[in-house]
């Protein structure tokens, strides 16, 4: 903490504050003194609150470690702290079960681990102790091993440990995040530019003003130090600080409002300046929830997705429930929901919707069952289960034996189906369905059903099966197959696995988890914005090209893979990241790579992620976003934003907030500094003429912080301009004083000088201090004061008429023009109001010259608006 307040005092503008603070102070000047004082700490009250912060990632990884692992040691088994594990432990682990190391699996019983918060897969792996034969296999597909941080899903199995605590996968990540470094936002980069130029030209002008003061006859020491306080509070844009950081608070709460929680300040403004989009596939992209997307009998598929796009699907409702194009995908839909573990459960907060509860491939056979009309509790009800021999890894498939003979009543609310009817009289008392991978039902296949009858499956229909099958997981679909065969008698327990023989091959249903629907359209804006997307996802590469083609990202088919990124230098990774759109199957360390060799090309990146595999990647990211359903606490920790739906369409969304919020932002830097242009040129013109300082030092800090401040606080809340999306990112790299900012400095400052100095010039001989005592610098002080409130409400546009965009727009910036003149209009006519900051009242006549001067000035901007649309035309 005090690192970081120590840091706010040494910015170079508050060095020229604390010196003039000083300065007053050695002059008996205490007003001035207290005054600049306080400015000092509040600004540095804001900016050591807007950066303390303590860090919680490396917190969050170290409680995703199990309380307690039960263990083999000595021939006995003992529960020990997780901290207590060492490399040749054996560790039992069954469903629920957090795994405290990394080790190899050396008995495994229908196992598996959702890795998701490492390989950002959404589905469990199955785990066997089957030996790897490839080195360099990427972690996903490392089916011997398990990992610290990981959950058991199903089954039990034993592990010895290999590694522990930071010589993990989980470790190694947490020493990723201990060396990133965040990277600075453009905005503080180019406000730390601001300073150095602010600083060297308040050195410049101060020196100027020594200068000038000693080309005087008999120089007064201590009236050149009181000019000098005056310059430097002058040139210091002290609301400034304040400005931003209310402003970029005020955009944070309005980015709120479309759902994305920004956890660090100066990231609103980052958003704006993004280039590059770099976006996990899962629950970003996707649903996050498997789906059937196809069911495939005999050749002949029906998309179940287009389906409910068109309306078809809200279960129960018997008038938009999906419909069966042929009786074998009734067959099919039916064997896949009676062979199945999982339960469908009512939503709370809709009734016609259901949610899965089990495996996620299998709930989502359920939810498409129930979308065609037959619910699992129907049918179960009308053929209960009566065996079944669970699923297993090494054969990739389960079988569940039916009874044919249950409720009639309930088998014939099966949307006027039954398997009765299916199946064919004379087809026995129960029928036995084996739902698996395809490769191996063909292998324990003899016939296919074919439209109400059985025929041979000859070496066409197989070869037909497998190159569809192909096909559907080239488009990146999970494939399951179901198969079936009837029985007379149930067979023993111990006889159940003979029925897996012989069986007849019924369909195949593809699964995917589909793209979110909002997304295309939000990658199409994100491109017209000159904003690239690049899918960076755990997934197989496959399933990754197949959705980024659906969504509009990728540009060809070239996806790289971990295994080749491991393999490639950085040179040779900055060759090809501006061609390659989508990784798949990486590690946390190829994460960081990429948006190391992004953002070595130029890019502002902002990195989607979800898992603790991606914390690194959003450490180092410009921005980090994390999602708020489905992410981690780590990777939340570790970001900069937070997405409270995990819907990519609201990065566009809050990127084009951003967009408004840094022109809103120059908007107002460029009103600020020109307003204080046009002071520090009266100030020194006066010197230059050898009249007296027309301003104070309260009357400087009063235009700085109110007159200044105010307006700046209603620009930052101008609505966008309509073009905001439409145009590509501004360069990263840009100055502050780009496009115009310096031009504009420099007119404006020269309109406000050319009306004050020639008021001061013409004013102070005609309202001379004996007879007018103040009159004359109240004057020079008003114009100031209404010139800038002109200049405000001019700047809201670059080339656009005060008028065109609307007057009323931002009636917030009306609010506070309309203050700010009523408290000039007290500071003249308020008794106590002028004891404190020097003033006098003033007629009628001279308050109109000095409103009719100010006029001049915004005039002025205006004609100069006009020659600028007349360039753009021409």
């Amino acid at each position: 903490p005090l690192l970081i307040l120590w840091e706010q005092l040494i910015n170079p503008l508050v060095l020229i504050l604390i010196a003039a603070a000083v300065v007053s102070g050695v002059l008996n000047k205490w007003d001035s003194t207290i005054a600049i004082g306080v400015i000092v700490v509040l600004n540095a009250a804001l900016g050591f609150f807007q950066e303390y912060r303590a860090e919680q990632a490396m917190a969050a990884l170290k409680r995703m470690s199990a309380p307690a692992v039960r263990v083999r040691r000595g021939g006995r088994v003992l529960d020990v702290k997780s901290n207590e594990i060492v490399p040749g432990d054996i560790v039992i682990v069954e469903a629920g079960s957090i795994i405290p190391a990394d080790g190899r699996v050396i008995e495994s019983a229908n196992l598996r681990v959702l890795e998701a918060s490492l390989t950002g897969e959404s589905l469990p792996v199955d785990k066997s102790t089957a030996p790897l034969f490839n080195e360099e296999m990427p972690l996903g597909d490392r089916h011997n091993m398990v990992y610290m941080g990981t959950a058991v899903t199903y089954g039990r199995g034993e592990a010895l440990i290999t590694t522990t605590g930071m010589k993990t996968e989980l470790g190694k990540i947490a020493t990723l995040i201990q060396g990133v470094q965040g990277e600075r936002t453009p905005l503080q980069r180019r406000l730390d530019e601001l300073g150095k130029v602010l600083l060297v030209l308040a050195l410049v002008i101060i020196a100027v003003a020594f200068s000038l003061g000693f080309l005087r006859p008999a120089p007064n020491i201590e009236d050149l130090f009181v000019a000098a306080v005056a310059i430097a509070v002058a040139v210091v844009p002290e609301g400034l600080p304040a400005v931003v950081t209310i402003a970029l608070a005020l955009g944070a709460q309005r980015m709120l409002r479309r759902q994305a929680l920004i956890r660090k300040l100066p990231a609103v403004e980052t958003l704006g300046s993004v280039t590059v989009i770099c976006s996990d596939k899962t629950g970003t992209l996707t649903e996050n929830r498997m789906t059937v997307k196809v069911l495939d009998v005999a050749g002949h598929a029906q998309d179940v997705i287009e389906m409910i796009r068109q309306g078809h699907s809200i279960m129960g409702s018997d008038d938009q429930r999906l419909k069966f194009e042929t009786q074998g995908q009734a067959l099919l839909v039916a064997g896949a929901a009676l062979c199945n573990d999982a339960l469908l459960q009512i939503e709370d907060d809709n009734p016609n919707e259901y949610a899965a509860v089990g495996d996620p491939t299998e709930g989502a056979l359920l939810v498409a069952a129930g979308r065609y009309g037959m619910m699992k509790a129907t049918l179960d009800t009308a053929y209960p289960r009566v065996g079944e021999v669970p699923f297993e890894s090494d054969r990739k498939r389960m079988t569940t034996v039916h009874d044919l003979s249950g409720d009639e009543s309930a088998a014939a609310s099966l949307n006027g189906t039954s398997l009765h009817s299916l199946l064919g009289t004379g087809s026995g008392e129960y029928v036995a369905f084996t739902k698996g991978s395809v490769d191996g039902l063909l292998d324990i296949s003899t016939h296919i059903w074919l439209e109400n009858r059985v025929e041979p499956l000859d070496a066409g229909w197989r070869e037909r099966i497998t190159a569809s099958n192909d096909t559907l997981a080239r488009n990146g679909l999970r494939v399951l197959g179901v198969a079936y065969c009837t029985l007379e008698s149930l067979p023993d327990p111990d006889d159940l696995p003979q029925v897996e023989n012989g069986l007849v091959f019924v369909g195949m249903v593809g699964m995917i988890d589909p793209p979110r629907p909002e997304v295309k359209d939000a990658v199409a804006t994100s491109k017209t914005a000159g904003i690239r997307t690049v899918m960076i996802t755990g997934d197989h590469p496959l399933t990754a090209l197949s959705i980024a083609h659906d969504l509009g990202i990728a540009r060809n088919d070239r996806v790289i893979t971990g295994h080749e990124l491991a393999s490639m230098t950085p040179e040779q990774l900055d060759a090809v990241v501006e061609d390659v759109d989508v990784y798949a199957r990486v590690a946390p360390e190829h994460k960081l790579n990429i948006v190391a060799a992004l953002q070595k090309r130029g890019h502002v990146i902002a990195m989607t992620g979800d898992g603790v595999n991606d914390a690194p990647a959003l450490r180092r990211a410009n921005i980090g976003v994390a999602m708020g359903i489905t992410g981690t606490a780590v990777s939340k920790e570790a970001s900069d934003m937070v997405l409270l739906d995990d819907n990519f369409a609201t990065i566009v969304r809050a990127t084009e907030e951003g967009r408004t919020i840094y022109d809103n932002v120059r908007r107002f830097i460029k009103y600020i500094l020109a307003s204080n242009t046009g002071e520090v040129f009266v100030l020194l013109g006066t010197q230059a003429a050898g009249l007296p300082l027309p301003l104070n030092t309260l009357q400087i800090l009063y235009m700085n912080l109110v007159t200044d401040g105010l307006p700046a606080l209603a620009l930052a809340v101008e609505p966008g301009e309509k073009d905001v999306m439409r145009r590509p990112p501004f360069r990263p790299s840009e100055s502050l004083f780009a496009r115009g900012m310096w031009q504009h400095l420099v007119f404006v400052g020269a309109l406000i000088f050319g009306t004050s100095f020639a008021l001061s010039l013409l004013g102070y001989p005609a309202y001379d201090a004996a007879n007018h005592p103040g009159v004359w610098s109240t004057m020079v002080f008003t114009t100031l004061t209404l010139s800038q409130m002109g200049h405000a409400l001019a700047v809201r546009s670059d080339k656009e008429t005060l008028f065109s965009k609307g007057l009323f727009s931002n009636v917030p910036l009306l609010l506070a023009v309309g203050g700010t003149v009523l408290l000039q209009m007290a500071i003249i006519y308020v008794k106590p109001f002028q004891q404190f900051f020097g003033t006098a009242s003033l007629t009628l006549d001279q308050l109109a010259v000095c409103l009719g001067l100010s006029l001049a000035v915004t005039l002025g901007i205006e004609i100069r608006k006009a020659f600028l649309r007349r360039a753009d035309r021409a």
